[in-house]
């Protein structure tokens, strides 16, 4: 029931009809899709990955090179994938015959029993709500089928450990870890301005990228399957204890985690979870270095990257992109066919997670040239691009030590010998709000200093220069607005702002290394205000 590769189960816009999965596979290669309407957006990352991973395996195994333009086609060659299950059950929300298996659902061998209902699909789902603050517990009680398909996809791709017998998935490393995302994506542009990149265009690029990719992965990880390795691992049967090993699986595998199957309850489907004694995949060694396309890995730990409590800020990615300490994945690598003088974005994604809890959507799109996108690939590309992004990590450090200590002596209410820790700290929010302006700001100046090189030295101060002026305006706006909330007794307002004021405008460090913005100071500092 709920055939994924017959019945219109999917929807998407801007048409809004529902779709087959092979209809969908034919509407992402001909660039016809803008959105997915149910889906929610933890769960696009881990969608997307399905979706790229089922079609090149697809492909592979009919040896195409070529995503085909109909819907017939997509469906004989998912059912290849498939060849023992005439009736395509694997591609079923609900099989009621548990020998055999569902979409994203393993069979369910003699003597295991699934006792812990899931009656709604974000029930389901990977978020660990256990405190039912912010997203609430199973409310989708009007759920549609497709938005078990999201769960499923979410769950057995993305999750982590959760208890005892709640084992995660083998592409992350540890329980507690998450499954990233580092990926380029063809940009679209609209009057100049880069736009979230098009589902169509992103699936056709990853897709042939992988296949493209297809001996360097091989190569990389030798310990998979060169052919005929076990591609969807709910296909394979799942005693107690029973765990599969590398050797056994395509390097594209989609895996499962959990036990669960979805059943039909009058005009709705629900679930039903069990637990299993054994991680599903035998690599908890490999600390999810496990050859995931999109997932960074670290050179020397051989572990893959974990983003915990943090968000894909410029000190996140700098380490990743830049330092030279991280392996990009292979769809974070501009693929062989892609012409030199195209954009892309590079999306990082990734749901942060903690001991037994989820910390937040981490989501970010980062506009590049073709150019910056080459040179992260090559050992002297990538090392100025360090030596430069940590020139503009010291630079942000100075205009946060500037503004740290303005702030401060106005706490300390103009005194300096007063200043003490506790004036520090009621710095660090208006210091966060620095350091939020000046990620906006960073990457976009970097680029542009990375540029520069070519045009000489000149260039480069001139764009050193430019970051430095941006960072002094966002400076300025964030110190007029903390400083009128840091409290003072009224008789010494005027003497505790001056103080402050000259503090900043007078930072031996900023004047140091920029004297070109205090060529002209403003009207407050320059007065001679006695105090």
């Amino acid at each position: 029931m709920y055939n994924l590769l017959t019945q219109p189960l999917l929807t998407t816009s801007p048409a809004g009809t529902a779709v087959s999965l092979p209809g969908l596979l034919t509407q992402l290669s001909r660039d016809e899709v803008e959105g997915f309407p149910a889906l929610r957006p933890h769960q696009s990352p881990l969608w997307h990955s399905f979706l790229v991973q089922v079609s090149a395996l697809a492909l592979l195994r009919a040896d195409l090179a070529e995503l085909p333009q109909d819907e017939e086609a997509w469906r004989t060659l998912l059912r290849g994938l498939t060849p023992d299950f005439r009736d395509d059950e694997p591609w079923q929300l609900v099989v009621t015959d548990t020998t055999k298996p569902a979409f994203l659902q393993p069979a369910i061998p003699p003597g295991v029993t699934l006792s812990t209902p899931a009656p709604t699909p974000d029930a389901l789902d990977l978020l660990i709500t256990a405190k039912n603050h912010d997203l609430k517990q199973a409310v989708a009680q009007q759920a549609a089928p497709e938005d078990f398909v999201y769960a499923l996809v979410s769950l057995q791709t993305g999750d982590g450990y959760n208890g005892a017998g709640n084992y995660g998935i083998s592409r992350m490393n540890g329980g507690s870890s998450s499954r990233p995302l580092l990926g380029l994506a063809p940009a679209v542009t609209d009057n100049d301005a880069v736009i979230s990149p098009r589902p169509g265009a992103w699936f056709r690029r990853d897709v042939l990228a992988l296949l493209a990719a297809r001996k360097s992965i091989l190569r990389d990880f030798p310990d998979f399957a060169e052919e005929s390795g076990l591609a969807l691992l709910w296909l394979a049967p799942w005693p107690e204890e029973g765990q599969l090993r590398i050797n056994q699986l395509d390097p594209w595998y989609v895996e499962v985690c959990r036990r669960v199957r979805l059943l039909e309850a009058g005009e709705k489907i629900t679930a039903v979870k069990g637990t299993s004694k054994a991680a599903r995949v035998a690599a908890k060694e490999l600390n999810g270095a496990v050859g995931d396309p999109w997932a960074p890995v670290h050179k020397d730990e051989h572990k893959s990257f974990t983003l915990s409590g943090q968000d894909f800020d410029y000190a996140t990615l700098s380490k990743l992109l830049f330092s030279g300490n991280w392996k990009l994945p292979v769809l974070a690598k501009p693929a062989p066919f892609e012409r030199n003088g195209a954009s892309f974005l590079l999306i990082a994604a990734a749901l942060a997670r903690g001991n037994s809890k989820t910390e937040g959507f981490k989501y970010r799109e980062l506009p590049m040239s073709s150019r910056i996108a080459q040179a992260m690939t090559s050992p002297d590309g990538q090392e100025s691009l360090n030596d430069l992004a940590q020139q503009q990590v010291e630079e942000i450090e100075l205009f946060d030590h500037a503004l740290r200590g303005a702030l401060a002596l106005a706490a300390a209410g103009g005194e300096w010998e007063k200043v003490g820790k506790a004036h520090y700290a009621r710095t660090n929010p208006a210091r966060l709000r620095l350091d939020r302006v000046a990620d906006s700001l960073f990457f976009q100046h970097l680029w542009h200093r990375f540029d520069a090189q070519e045009a000489g030295e000149d260039a480069v101060e001139a764009e050193r220069m430019a970051f430095a002026s941006a960072l002094w305006a966002a400076t300025r706006d964030v110190f007029s607005v903390a400083l009128p909330a840091i409290p003072s007794p009224a008789r010494f307002r005027h003497r505790t702002d001056a103080r402050a004021h000259r503090r900043l405008w007078g930072d031996s460090k900023l004047r140091q290394h920029f004297p070109a913005l205090f060529m002209k100071e403003p009207q407050e500092v320059s007065s001679n205000v006695a105090q």
